[in-house]
């Protein structure tokens, strides 16, 4: 009787719930759904979605990043032939034909031996393959079943969602900094699983291989490779500080010498704190003259630079050379017309970019005493313009004449690998960040960060350029942006003016190689000179831009080898990988792209590093450098037998006719 009671129950309670279905379990909210679900609507939902949408900005940049270096890996390393806005699918077809399969343009990918196939008789099994050869891991489809354009879009399409699902399972409370390693981890694996199942590792590729050691043999031919021109940077000491030629003979000796090697040129610094020196309005231009017209004697070609830094001299014996007379003068009474430190400490290497509009200069701005320093030159040496003897002016924009802030001077104790110090605490800088905070609606943001260390200092010592550190906050993102936008500012208003004044002639703008601590997720180094290029921020791609509304041409400081191995691994240094970037950031963008090399002599191997930057070998668009620049200092004139023969052998490689082997 009791069971007979719990059926009828059990009946009637499954005939209630058909007439009143209950309504599904309820899920429990997660991510920003949470935290507006807690605010019951209100603003800090608003708020909550805000920063989540944030944070998905940061996520899908850094995996942009990620997608970005593998490319650049296996062009670089790999020697793949990628397009520049390569996809999967362009990836899959690099490596299948790297594996030796045939890929058609529609997508359809099968062994050659599969052409030969016959097609109506069908083909005896194969024998069994010996036990030491693997196996390609994929079916081989027959010419009949050919892989179709969907099937393998499908393909793709499911590899990159197994990709996506992968980074979902990361634990949300991770940073995009924090992402690297998870990554790269899990990439590791994948490798170390499917390594022994890759085609590349079977005979079929065997071919492949002995193409590459041949090639690695033939390193250091550039025989047939194209025609790049060398210019040699002459020294400071040339002129003096009166603007007077200091040795005529000599002069005449470097150049015949230069003339011998089959260099093209020379580059010329006209140094502002000579030719306007003493009094303003004043230039004094007859040394130049006399340089110019020797110059010309040897049929060499001239680059002149626009120099408005001062040099502080150095062991080689070149002369320092401050900033206009004039201008220190100023400075003794207002010294905010100069780059600040935190601490409070001036740097006299060059104005600080905060007068470009302030007229704190005997009436003048910043921009203007730059505009008519340009503005003489052109019209006393129009003569030298009209003939086409000049042909390039370079405009030095920064400290060392590079687009930088002064971040790194040794002058006030930075030694490398220091992370360098923000250069924004004059009142003129200040006042710029005080209305930039302000537009941007939080004027407590109008401040520099009290946590980036000081010049020495390591990323990891600092809470502002660690890992997951307040760089990449909100308040960092916005202080780093101001400071890098100021640096391109300036760069504009001075190139718009430059093309009045220099109509015609190509114009030059030097980019520094600060390559120390690339392998940080903050590039620290970079972020202190004024370039906004962490991980997840493509810092010169603004720059570039900027240069190709002017038709400005870039030349790429390359420092070379100047420290020991021990020194870059400890400094997570990568001067490869940050030349790699600006040189391809540029050259996408079209602009002509040059290299400056600082170090006077080099060996062989260096040599042939430099070249094959210059006109890489395995670059489908066949890209090269416009001219390259040699830094020839005093002591190397002196004793040029050091290098002389290494030199004269590096020149004919450049211009394609020669061998460092």
């Amino acid at each position: 009787m009791n069971v007979k009671q719990d059926v009828e129950q059990q009946q009637h309670s499954d005939h209630s719930s058909d007439q009143y279905p209950q309504p599904p379990p309820q899920r429990r909210p997660r991510g920003f759904a949470a935290a507006a679900a807690a605010a019951g609507g209100s603003g800090k939902g608003r708020k909550e979605r805000e920063k989540e949408k944030e944070r998905t900005k940061l996520r899908e940049r850094h995996r942009r990043a990620i997608t970005s270096r593998m490319l650049t890996g296996l062009r670089q390393y790999g020697n793949f032939l990628l397009p520049a806005r390569a996809d999967m699918n362009d990836v899959l077809a690099a490596l299948a034909r790297e594996a030796g399969w045939i890929v058609e343009a529609d997508g359809t990918t099968y062994r050659p031996s599969s052409v030969t196939a016959p097609l109506t008789v069908a083909a005896p099994p194969p024998p069994p393959p010996p036990p030491h050869t693997q196996l390609a891991p994929f079916p081989v489809r027959s010419i009949e079943s050919p892989l179709s354009a969907n099937s393998l879009k499908n393909s793709s399409m499911k590899a990159s969602l197994d990709s996506q699902a992968s980074l979902l399972r990361i634990d949300e409370s991770l940073s995009p900094a924090s992402l690297d390693s998870v990554v790269v981890a899990e990439r590791d694996t994948r490798g170390e699983k499917y390594a022994n199942a890759s085609p590349i590792n079977s005979p079929e590729c065997v071919e492949a291989d002995q193409l590459m050691r041949e090639s690695a043999e033939g390193e250091g031919d550039f025989a047939g490779t194209p025609y790049i021109p060398v210019y040699v940077m002459l020294p400071t000491s040339i002129v003096n500080s009166y603007c007077q030629l200091v040795d005529v003979e000599a002069t005449r000796q470097e150049l015949r010498h230069l003339k011998s090697l089959n260099v093209d040129g020379v580059v010329v610094d006209c140094w502002w704190g000579i030719v306007e020196g003493w009094s303003p309005h004043k230039y004094e231009w007859s040394g130049y003259r006399d340089l110019f017209n020797i110059i010309r004697e040897f049929e060499l070609k001239l680059q002149v630079v626009m120099a408005f830094h001062e040099c502080g001299g150095n062991a080689s014996g070149e002369i320092p050379i401050s900033l206009p007379k004039w201008v220190l003068e100023i400075g003794k009474d207002n010294q905010d017309i100069f780059f600040t430190d935190r601490e409070g400490r001036r740097n006299t290497e060059c104005l600080s970019w905060g007068i470009d509009k302030e007229r704190v200069l005997k009436g003048r701005t910043g921009i203007e005493v730059c505009f008519d320093f340009m503005r003489s030159f052109r019209m006393e040496f129009n003569d030298l313009f009209e003939e086409g003897f000049i042909t390039a002016v370079e405009i030095g924009l920064g400290a060392s004449g590079e687009l930088k802030y002064p971040s790194h001077p040794e002058r006030i104790g930075w030694r490398y690998p220091g992370i360098g110090e923000f250069q924004c605490y004059d009142k003129y800088m200040q006042q710029n960040l005080r209305r930039a905070a302000k537009l941007r609606g939080h004027s407590f943001w109008a401040r520099g960060p009290d946590n980036a260390g000081h010049y020495n200092s390591r990323p990891h010592e600092t809470g502002f350029f660690c890992d997951r550190g307040d760089y990449d906050g909100y308040y960092g993102r916005f202080f780093l942006h101001w400071y890098a936008q100021t640096l391109i500012d300036h760069a504009d208003q001075v190139l718009s003016l430059a093309n009045l004044a220099f109509e015609g002639t190509q114009v030059i703008i030097k980019i520094p190689a600060v390559y120390w601590w690339y392998k940080t997720s903050s590039h620290a180094a970079e972020l202190t000179a004024g370039f906004y290029n962490p991980t997840n921020q493509d810092g010169y791609s603004p720059i570039f831009d900027m240069l190709k509304k002017h038709s400005a041409a870039m030349k790429f400081v390359c420092y070379g080898p100047q420290h020991s191995a021990q020194e870059s691994d400890e400094a997570l240094a990568d001067l490869e990988g940050l030349s790699w970037q600006v040189m391809n950031s540029a050259w996408d963008r079209s602009l002509a792209v040059a290299a400056h090399g600082t170090l006077p002599c080099h060996d062989r191997e260096t040599f042939i590093r430099i070249i094959e930057n210059a006109k890489p070998r395995n670059d489908p668009d066949r890209r090269h450098l416009s001219f390259f620049t040699y830094q020839q200092l005093t002591s190397v004139f002196m004793e040029r037998e050091m290098c002389f023969s290494e030199l004269d052998n590096f020149i004919k490689c450049m211009h394609g006719r020669g061998s460092c082997q």
